[in-house]
């Protein structure tokens, strides 16, 4: 009787001191003038306010809560904005503030641990490769350079559609808008369509699987500590092999450019090329690493 009262005592004194503390942590911590937010539940905060039409839900919460209003999604606080002057203070008078993106598990795998242009947190990285897609890859005059490839895809898709109208063949614009585009794309990044590439089709199919796989719902990215369902349902392994085959495929390909000279019918200038003379050392004042040039490729494709 004596040893249970004798742990009793124990077990009520940890509890005393354990919510002293708690107490003392709790009063000492600075008050946050947050935005308003609307109540939450333990794990999920509000995610469960999201309707089938989240653009819909969240206008319908601001409608109570205010222009400027504190979400959790999860364990990840976000700030939801649905006024102009509100967007304008964020985006312009506060833009160093808000520039960086959120850390995300999935982008991380894709994008080589979020090491891109896009993904890439503020700072003097960003900012260089910021400079390298505004001035070397995507100024006014880097676009005129490739409006010949425009005016060639143009052409050849008005006459696709044209031999459909002539053959009286149903046209399926969805397809062909997307194969113009993508190209487009190609022959700006590769000097060649997709289809003249040994892994044309095949990176393709991949990045369209990759899109599809990051707009999915992943609990882990909002509670972290249940990341195993997405383990358990198989979403990790997909996003993995897809991403580590569109790496294999970009080692290939900048390998293939590396050690070869310019092909015949291959456009004389390209982005790869652009960005494998900054790699080589051939562009004066700039210098860029071997990932750099993937993940450039990749958010060019």
């Amino acid at each position: 009787m004596a040893e249970f009262d004798q742990l009793y005592a124990i077990i009520l004194f940890t509890l005393v001191v354990l919510f002293y503390t708690w107490y003392l942590i709790s009063t000492r911590r600075p008050r946050l003038n947050l935005p308003p937010s609307p109540p939450k539940l333990p794990v999920i905060g509000n995610l469960h306010q999201l309707g089938q039409f989240p653009h819909r839900s969240l206008w319908d919460l601001s409608k109570k809560y205010g222009p400027m209003m504190l979400l959790h999604f999860g364990s990840k606080p976000a700030l939801i904005i649905s006024s102009a002057d509100a967007a304008r203070e964020i985006l312009k008078t506060h833009d160093a503030s808000f520039a960086s993106r959120p850390e995300m598990a999935s982008l991380k795998r894709v994008f080589y641990d979020m090491q891109d242009v896009m993904n890439l947190p503020y700072g003097d990285k960003w900012r260089k490769l910021r400079s390298i897609f505004v001035h070397r890859l995507l100024s006014s005059t880097r676009v005129k350079s490739f409006s010949f490839v425009r005016e060639e895809e143009t052409a050849l898709f008005v006459e696709k559609i044209k031999q459909c109208c002539l053959s009286a063949s149903p046209v399926n614009l969805t397809d062909m808008f997307f194969s113009l585009t993508s190209d487009m794309i190609s022959r700006a990044a590769f000097g060649k369509k997709y289809s003249e590439t040994q892994y044309g089709q095949e990176i393709l199919d991949l990045m369209q699987e990759v899109v599809g796989l990051l707009f999915n719902f992943t609990i882990s990215e909002f509670v972290p500590w249940l990341g195993w369902i997405d383990w358990l349902s198989g979403f990790n392994a997909k996003l993995d092999r897809c991403s580590k085959r569109v790496d294999q495929i970009l080692d290939a390909v900048i390998e293939e450019h590396l050690s070869r000279p310019g092909e015949p019918g291959e456009s004389e200038e390209n982005f790869l090329e652009i960005l494998l003379d900054m790699y080589r050392g051939k562009t004066p004042g700039v210098s860029i690493d071997h990932l750099t040039v993937k993940t450039a490729i990749l958010e060019a494709t």
